[in-house]
């Protein structure tokens, strides 16, 4: 493959030690500093097949621009859930899930931060059904067997989805199970319905053996947060430094899309079509820091599962947004 075909080949135009130095003097201002203040030799990073910024990050290698001489790691999980356990027990340093994990993990008392989100992807999950189920309301959920991930953003948006059918949530049976597990179960007849989010939702939808009952839009705003450990989070220039090249990389993204597609498809084992479907519900998703209105929703989100008892407590999300300042987050506790 040619070195041009993509923003973050590596180029050969310099050699030497003249040209190690000019390359380091044309460094970015920030990524100067984070080298000058001791940034880590190492950072683990979890990731989904729904990750699509993270996914695409690994495959183009454009952290290798960002951050210089940084071994990274990445380490695949089935879902937010799964990850984030991995954070709180220090298996990896980062990972992006979506509204339910850190929930679940916080009034578990897992020590994770908030550190950066994406804009709502209210297309990217929904409810399925048989093509040929009865079903066609929210209402009709009553009695059934619906299987979901539990503390997953599909959980949430189930949460969501009964409370709007003016259902109580005694009124369903939810059957948990992760993703390939309850695709399995779905397709079996072990369960009557199955929230999912993209690509799951999108392989499911082209393989023509389901049918949409609802999506996630008007009920979530399926928000992806990333999760740091409280070393990574209190690194400022290391995650200015992640957060650009998943910036960079999204752009790459949105102007090249049925190459990306390809990509993503050849390193996830998906086919072209599924990850095109991914992409027409997605758009722009540059990653900035949480804004009061997101801390907010993400509130509501706990709330609603603290209400239904689906947590073991009441939960203050504010406490674990990570604060301008590493001093500042080392001292905000739990």
């Amino acid at each position: 493959m040619d070195d041009t075909s993509f923003p973050f080949a590596r180029r050969r135009l310099l050699h030497g030690l003249g040209g190690a130095l000019v390359g380091a003097l044309a460094l970015p201002a920030w990524q100067r500093a984070h080298a000058a203040d001791g940034g880590p030799s190492a950072l683990r990073i979890g990731f989904q097949k729904g990750s699509f910024n993270l996914a695409l990050l690994k495959i183009l290698g454009g952290l290798d621009r960002h951050l210089p001489g940084v071994a990274v790691q990445w380490v695949e999980f089935p879902a937010g859930p799964q990850l984030l356990e991995a954070l709180a027990v220090g298996s990896v340093d980062l990972g992006a899930t979506g509204d339910s994990p850190p929930v679940f993990a916080q009034a578990a008392g897992k020590e994770l931060y908030y550190v950066g989100a994406e804009p709502p992807k209210p297309d990217s999950s929904a409810i399925l059904v048989k093509p040929a189920s009865p079903w066609r309301t929210l209402a009709d959920l009553k009695g059934a067997r619906i299987a979901v991930q539990r503390g997953s953003s599909a959980h949430f948006l189930l949460v969501q989805a009964v409370a709007k059918a003016g259902l109580a949530w005694a009124d369903i049976s939810p059957v948990y199970l992760p993703p390939a597990d309850a695709r399995a179960a779905f397709e079996r007849g072990a369960v009557d319905a199955w929230v999912i989010w993209d690509p799951y939702y999108a392989a499911a939808e082209i393989d023509g053996q389901v049918r949409v009952l609802a999506t996630s839009r008007g009920l979530t705003g399926n928000n992806t947060f990333y999760l740091a450990s409280r070393d990574l989070a209190a690194r400022e220039r290391t995650l200015a430094a992640v957060f650009a090249a998943l910036t960079e990389t999204d752009a790459w993204v949105q102007a090249h899309r049925q190459d990306a597609a390809k990509r993503f498809a050849e390193f996830a084992g998906l086919g072209l079509a599924t990850v095109l479907r991914v992409l027409e519900r997605r758009q722009a998703s540059p990653v900035g820091p949480l804004t009061s209105a997101l801390v907010a929703e993400q509130q509501k989100v706990a709330d609603a599962f603290a209400a239904l008892g689906l947590i073991p407590k009441p939960i203050q999300v504010a406490r674990i947004v990570r604060q301008p300042g590493a001093a500042r987050l080392a001292q905000s506790g739990r």
